[in-house]
């Protein structure tokens, strides 16, 4: 079963991810610690079970609590599905551990800035969330500590935390030049959402190309009152080149020489996959332009647009009753293939620590507690993505989450990429300033102001000065 579903993260993660994190060659589905059973003996003399009688997460507690008890540490975050779990978590974290936790969260445009600048002075945060595209830049730069130590002592991290069940993946996503710099907690590829009535109204099927796809967008935008074809990320910068780069390896292979890490914003294969995502952009809400992942899934759920490609790890609020106005009337798919073939993003989020923070043991603590697989199911319950192969292979959550066989196809096209030595994300330190002048030019052409050939001349332009 695995090899089939899991085909795309286990090619990625044949380097040197599975060392720190595991082989992901543990199949059965989560397990609930057994709680302390009480003998007869000492139901009959009122006595309490000896230490090593408690169940393992209560005496990792217990010995942490010794320790640590009394600690504060401050957690930076973004507005997020997995943040909210967490958050959910920490009141069980405290009452076992004894550390106090306190929130900064904050948008996702504004967390980075708000991370270096306090990595540059004040050091007030014990754990980071920090983006995949920022982890060349803070390994580089040292913004975030080593965590091999951490994951390969068995006092701070028992067995009972199971790496091995992580996807290699996600881990490998983690790691900064053979080194693990981060722990994966919203493991995403991105994927198709399209309406069923609208589409069986019509006789529609979902794309199987971009051609398609663009075309689908075309019929629907405009088609009833308030209708609009599709909802994509397209907000100034950052989001902008997100998006785009979403379908981008479906025209071409991608912004930069992966080999050499050199620049070709220019090639004729990433103006055609810009011109294509403009042409989309146009069948969207008319303020499109200042949609991040939240406001396209936000127009999506309440019924504006008849198509969404976008993240995995927030698409739950798509078929819950409470968020979504089309709760019961839509489905998924993995994402269209393009002329240059199968692809589909692999991204995540990960929890570091960063350098010179106050409290390391602690944060490691509870960046442990909060990923481990015995919180697992509660975690993705209370809306956490996951990251491990004992979630995706819980029959329960497939039958209540109708996105995971979509998911699980997005993860094999994703092998599109591997099969051609890519990685979704460019592994050079400067990453995130590209995305952001190529989201910055992109919109202006969005908005008229140049051609997209223009747009892509002008972005190469300024990110080789930035290189040079």
């Amino acid at each position: 079963m695995r090899k089939k579903m899991y085909l795309a993260v286990l090619c990625l993660s044949m380097a040197a991810g599975v060392g720190a994190c595991g082989g992901g060659t543990n199949t059965k589905a989560p397990e609930t610690t057994p709680a302390a059973v009480e003998t007869k003996k000492e139901k009959e003399e009122g006595t309490e079970p000896a230490a090593e009688e408690l169940p393992a997460m209560e005496a990792w507690g217990n010995s942490v609590k010794e320790q640590l008890g009394g600690t504060k540490i401050v957690v930076s975050m973004a507005s997020h599905p997995s943040t909210d779990a967490f958050r959910s978590m920490a009141g069980e974290f405290t009452e076992l551990t004894g550390i106090q936790v306190e929130w900064d969260v904050v948008e996702q445009t504004y967390l980075k800035n708000k991370q270096l600048l306090d990595f540059q002075g004040a050091h007030s945060y014990d754990v980071f969330m920090v983006d995949s595209f920022w982890n060349a830049e803070y390994g580089a730069k040292n913004v975030v500590q080593p965590l091999d130590d951490f994951l390969n002592d068995p006092t701070k991290t028992p067995e009972w935390y199971d790496k091995e069940d992580l996807i290699p993946a996600y881990c490998d996503l983690g790691r900064f030049q053979g080194t693990t710099i981060g722990i994966p907690i919203a493991g995403e590829t991105r994927f198709l959402a399209y309406r069923t009535d609208l589409f069986e109204k019509y006789q529609k099927k979902p794309p199987e190309t971009m051609e398609e796809f663009l075309e689908l967008a075309r019929f629907f935008n405009g088609k009833e009152e308030g209708l609009y074809g599709v909802a994509l990320r397209a907000q100034r910068g950052i989001h902008f080149a997100s998006g785009w780069l979403t379908t981008m390896y479906a025209f071409c292979d991608g912004m930069m020489d992966q080999k050499s890490l050199e620049p070709k914003i220019d090639d004729p294969g990433v103006v055609e996959s810009l011109e294509w995502y403009l042409d989309m952009l146009a069948c969207g809400p008319p303020d499109i332009s200042t949609y991040t992942h939240e406001e396209a899934l936000g127009a999506f759920m309440s019924g504006k647009t008849a198509m969404w490609l976008d993240a995995t790890a927030i698409a739950a609020a798509i078929t819950d009753p409470e968020q979504s106005k089309i709760y019961d009337k839509v489905a998924f798919a993995a994402p269209p293939d393009g002329p240059a073939g199968k692809s589909a993003a692999l991204a995540d989020w990960n929890i570091s620590i960063p350098t010179g923070a106050k409290n390391p043991d602690a944060a490691w603590a509870f960046m442990m507690y909060m990923t481990s697989r015995e919180k697992s199911l509660e975690y993705v319950q209370s809306g956490g993505a996951a990251t491990r192969y004992s979630i995706y292979e819980n029959e329960d959550l497939i039958k209540e989450n109708p996105s995971f066989p979509a998911q699980l196809a997005a993860l094999e096209k994703a092998n599109g990429l591997v099969e051609r030595g890519l990685q979704w994300t460019p592994p050079h330190e400067q990453i995130n300033q590209m995305l952001d002048i190529m989201g910055s030019y992109a919109s202006r052409a969005q908005a008229g102001e140049m051609s997209p050939q223009e747009a892509c001349e002008s972005a190469q332009k300024d990110v080789m000065d930035l290189v040079q």
